[in-house]
Parts: structure tokens; C-alpha cells; sequence
């Protein structure tokens, strides 16, 4: 064989991206070196991997496609000699692919890694942040082997294991009239704006936090970005829904947001980890996940404020 498992890594990545540019940026290495490693691998197997559009990124021909299918599950056998010998000599190494709910990740992945990685050296880790939907794929699809997540409509095939319970709670900002409240109900809020953070299965939670009370939100605003919801609700917008706690009570823009617990009980999500039923865990999926659990919990979640406790009346 006259080409690396580093040049097959090249061509992974503009195959997955479409784009020498982005290629270079998740492989962290230069444009040249991606396009002079895709040629290499072109001129040893006799083949044309890509057809090149001009201004339009990169797509696969058929040889390409298979060559892609077949280059991934080389790697992953070969990455298999560093988990074999890690099961061997009871050492945790090798990469591992994790997924991140994509508000969590922000507040709970950098402590949470840092902390692994100290405790691992011989390991690595590969962050992919993306919405419920995504991440289920990514397991499923085996291009992730673990994700850090919220149990959000969980099929048989996924195995999910509890770390903690965040309950929803509203969030005002400075001039709202309801932001210095003690708590607030669901049919206090029905009918006033709402910016939703609009991702696949979450937008359908807190909805069901409306129809559990038979009421319906009234949805002005909507941003997949939980930073663009904050600020939006610091500058008067509307209020949110959220689960996730962030320490700070300041928004982007520097204007302040004021949490309120939700009166009447509303279901929780919750966070925890999410593996393929039917894969196999390695060594490093399953110190990863005894990580997890060592660190997050009910009463502490890395990066995040404790719930506050709902109390009736006004602050003072």
C-alpha cells in the first residue's frame, strides 16, 4: 500500500465536508496538503475520487463513494489495534467520538473533557454538536460512539443512562413584568410573546408544557441558537423556556435575564449518556461514561447554576 492511513483520513474529510476548505479546517492542516493527498490516493488506485466545481466545493463520483465507505472501515479497524491493545494492557487510549447536545455543549463539555483528558492522557476526543434528531443519526450511523444528551424520545435502539433532571423554567428579562416573580404558571404565559428555541424535539417539549395544561404558546420569535433566544429575551422580545442553567444572568449583549421557576410541576429532561444498543463498548466509551457519572449529578452539573427552588410571592 502506498498511500497512509493519514491521507485516507484527508480524503474522509473532504468527502464528508465537500470542500478542500473545510477539510483543512477539521483536519486542522493546510489546503495543499488535503488536495496533494487526495492526488496521491487518485493516482495509486487509478481512480477519480471527486469531480471538482469551481466555486461549488467537491462531490463524490461512484468510486469515490465506495472508496469512502471502505477508507472509513479501514480506519476504524485500525483504530481497533489501539483498543485491542488497550484492552490488553487495561490502558485507555485511542480517539473517541463524542456527541453534544448543541446548548449543553457550551456549558458542559469543556469541563467535562479537560477533566477526562487529565485523567487519560493516552486519550482523544472528537467533539460533534448537534440538535436531538442529528445525534440519534450519528449513533445510529456509528460516526459518533457516545453522546452527552437529554432523554428526548429515546427508541429501543438507543441505550440511555440518567445523569441528572433539569426542570424547565422561564426566563424574562430586565423590564418584564413577570421577571421578579417567585414562580409562574404555564396559563400565566400562554398568551404573552415567546421566543422558542427551535430545534427538532425540543421545540416539541415545550409545547407539551402548553398542552399538558391545555393551553397553546404564543410564539413570536424562534432561533436555533440558545445565545440568540437569550439575548433576544434581555431586550425585550418576549420570554423563553429553557432547561439549561448557565451560570451567568447576563446575555451576550451585556443586558441582564432573570430566571423564574415553573409553578404546577413540569416534566423535566434529562441529561445523560446515549450508546447504540447493539455496538459493542470499548474500554474508552466506557471510562467515558463512568466519567460522566462520577461528575454529574442532580445536585452539580459541570458549568451550570443549582435549580433554584420555587417559593411563593415576590422577591424582595
Amino acid at each position: 500500500m502506498k498511500f497512509t492511513f493519514r491521507q485516507l483520513g484527508y480524503f474522509i474529510a473532504a468527502a464528508e465536508t465537500g470542500s478542500i476548505t473545510l477539510a483543512s479546517k477539521r483536519a486542522n492542516i493546510s489546503q495543499p496538503a488535503i488536495s496533494t493527498a487526495i492526488s496521491h490516493v487518485e493516482r495509486e488506485l487509478g481512480v477519480q475520487l471527486f469531480l471538482r466545481h469551481h466555486a461549488q466545493g467537491l462531490s463524490l463520483t461512484p468510486a469515490g463513494r465506495a472508496l469512502l465507505r471502505e477508507s472509513k472501515q479501514l480506519l476504524k479497524q485500525a483504530e481497533g489495534l489501539y483498543s485491542a491493545a488497550a484492552d490488553i494492557s487495561h490502558q485507555v487510549r485511542g480517539e473517541l467520538s463524542v456527541g453534544w447536545f448543541s446548548t449543553l455543549a457550551p456549558i458542559m463539555m469543556p469541563a467535562l473533557v479537560h477533566a477526562f483528558l487529565k485523567a487519560f492522557p493516552e486519550a482523544q476526543i472528537r467533539n460533534v454538536e448537534n440538535h436531538q434528531e442529528a445525534l440519534l443519526q450519528s449513533l445510529r450511523r456509528a460516526e459518533t460512539e457516545i453522546a452527552v444528551t437529554y432523554d428526548l424520545q429515546i427508541s429501543e435502539d438507543i441505550a440511555f443512562t440518567p445523569l441528572a433532571s433539569l426542570p424547565p423554567y422561564a426566563l424574562f428579562g430586565a423590564g418584564h413584568p413577570l421577571a421578579h416573580e417567585r414562580s409562574v404558571k404555564i396559563a400565566q404565559l400562554a398568551a404573552l410573546p415567546m421566543v422558542l428555541l427551535d430545534l427538532p424535539m425540543s421545540r416539541e417539549y415545550f409545547r407539551a408544557l402548553f398542552l399538558r395544561e391545555r393551553a397553546e404558546p404564543t410564539i413570536a420569535w424562534v432561533s436555533t441558537q440558545q445565545e440568540v433566544v437569550r439575548t433576544m429575551v434581555a431586550n425585550g422580545f418576549g420570554y423563553t423556556l429553557a432547561n439549561v442553567r448557565p451560570r451567568s444572568h447576563v446575555a451576550l449583549d451585556g443586558r441582564r435575564v432573570y430566571p423564574v421557576p415553573l409553578g404546577g410541576d413540569p416534566p423535566p429532561m434529562r441529561i445523560g449518556t446515549a450508546t447504540l444498543h447493539q455496538l459493542k463498548k470499548t474500554r474508552l466509551v466506557e471510562a467515558f461514561q463512568r466519567h460522566c457519572q462520577s461528575l454529574v449529578s442532580d445536585g452539580e452539573v459541570p458549568g451550570m447554576a443549582a435549580p433554584p427552588a420555587a417559593r411563593r410571592g415576590k422577591r424582595r
